[in-house]
C-alpha cells in the first residue's frame, strides 16, 4: 500500500492563480492508495472546499472522505483524506488540537481490503509552543485508542533540527520523524512534512515526489511511503 501527504497550498500554485486541475494531475502522478491533505479549504468568507470529488473521482480513482459536517467544506481544519476505491470499513473521529492558532487532526480507520489500520492527519501550528502542546495532544489520542497499526502524518509545521523539534514528543510511539526536504516546492529548504508509523517496520521508502507540475501546483512537494501491514501485525495474523 502506498501512502502520501500533501498540502495543497488551497490549490494556488507558485504562479499565484487557483488551479485544482493541476493538484487533480499531481493526485494522479502520486498513485497513492491513501492521501492526507491540508488546506482544501478557502480560508475566509465561507470556507469552502476548493476541489471537486467527482472530477477527483473521475481523474484518479480515489474518493474523497469529506471531513466536515458542512456541505460546502471538505475538511476538518483543512485536513481531508482521499482512498482509492470503496473501503470495506470506515470510522472516523476528529480532534482540535490546543494553540493560538485554530488546528484540528483527523483520525480515520480503514480497511482498503489488505487488514485495519489507523491514520492520524494533521495540520500543526507555526508556533513552536503551540506544536509542542499539539504533539502532546496527538500522543495522548493515540495512547487512548486500541491498538492498531497507525500512520501519522501530514504538514507537521517543524523544521528545527531534533535537540529543539516539537516532534520529540512523538518519538515513545512513532520514533524520530525522518527529515525529507519538501519545502518550499520550487527549491526545498526545509522538512515540513512528515510521515511517520507505529509500530516499528509499517512505514518504509519515505520519499519526496518531485516532478515539473509538482513543483508549480503548491508550495510543498507531496510526500510518499509504503506501508507494510502485514510486518506490523503478530505473525499469526498476518500468517491467517
Amino acid at each position: 500500500m502506498k501512502v502520501a501527504s500533501y498540502n495543497i497550498h488551497k490549490c494556488r500554485g507558485l504562479d499565484g492563480v487557483t488551479r485544482p486541475d493541476r493538484i487533480i494531475e499531481v493526485i494522479r502522478e502520486l498513485g497513492a492508495d491513501v492521501i492526507a491533505l491540508q488546506e482544501v479549504d478557502r480560508r475566509f468568507g465561507r470556507r469552502s472546499g476548493l476541489l471537486d470529488p467527482s472530477a477527483i473521482e473521475r481523474e484518479t480513482g480515489m474518493r474523497l472522505l469529506v471531513q466536515s459536517d458542512v456541505s460546502h467544506r471538505h475538511g476538518w481544519h483543512g485536513n481531508a483524506l482521499l482512498v482509492r476505491g470503496e473501503p470495506s470499513s470506515y470510522r472516523r473521529s476528529r480532534l482540535k488540537l490546543p494553540g493560538r492558532e485554530p488546528r484540528g487532526a483527523i483520525v480515520a480507520e480503514l480497511d482498503l481490503g489488505e487488514g485495519e489500520f489507523r491514520v492520524i492527519a494533521a495540520h500543526l501550528g507555526l508556533f513552536r509552543l503551540s506544536r509542542v502542546d499539539q504533539v502532546g495532544a496527538l500522543m495522548t489520542a493515540f495512547r487512548d485508542l486500541p491498538p492498531m497499526p497507525t500512520i501519522l502524518l501530514g504538514d507537521l509545521n517543524e523544521w528545527r533540527r531534533r535537540g529543539r523539534s516539537a516532534l520529540r514528543g512523538l518519538e515513545p510511539a512513532f520514533g524520530v520523524a525522518p527529515s525529507i526536504l519538501s519545502f518550499p516546492s520550487r527549491r526545498p529548504l526545509f522538512a515540513l512534512d512528515r510521515i511517520l508509523g507505529w509500530p516499528t517496520g509499517l512505514i518504509a521508502d519515505l520519499a519526496v515526489h518531485d516532478t515539473p507540475l509538482a513543483r508549480r501546483a503548491s508550495d510543498h512537494l507531496p510526500l510518499t511511503a509504503a506501508v507494510n501491514l502485514a510486518a506490523a501485525m503478530p505473525a499469526e495474523q498476518a500468517a491467517a
